[in-house]
């Protein structure tokens, strides 16, 4: 369900305005992570490719959600990312065409969305 508001949320399919890859992610899992809505603003300065160390927005939202809670579910979830998308460089990613911007959204939220709640 999170992995279609999230998707939802950087297309801007449900409703005030489309969000960045990061943003999109802090909104569909702020209520699970018992984020407050500035969570969500704070994001607005790590989308395209902005996030530290130039990393990607949506895994940057997962490693701020999962830091300090579950380190084995954060390495899970970067070695499933970089599976996938082949990198965890925003441009790199974008170089190699191997996972879309949407792509990397649905690629967090579905490893997020699978987390047990008890583990955060």
């Amino acid at each position: 369900m999170s992995v279609e508001k999230a998707k939802a949320y950087y297309t801007d399919r449900s409703g005030p305005g489309k969000l960045n890859c990061g943003q999109a992610v802090i909104a569909a899992f702020k209520e699970k992570f018992s984020l407050s809505d500035d969570s969500v603003n704070l994001f607005a300065a790590y989308g395209s490719g902005r996030a530290p160390e130039n990393v990607c927005g949506t895994l940057y939202a997962a490693q701020y959600l999962l830091k300090g809670k579950d380190q084995e579910k954060l390495a899970q979830c970067e070695k499933i990312f970089i599976a996938k998308a082949g990198s965890t460089k925003c441009k790199e990613i974008r170089k190699l065409n191997k996972l879309s911007c949407v792509g990397c959204v649905e690629t967090i939220a579905e490893f997020l969305d699978n987390i047990e709640t008890k583990v955060l």
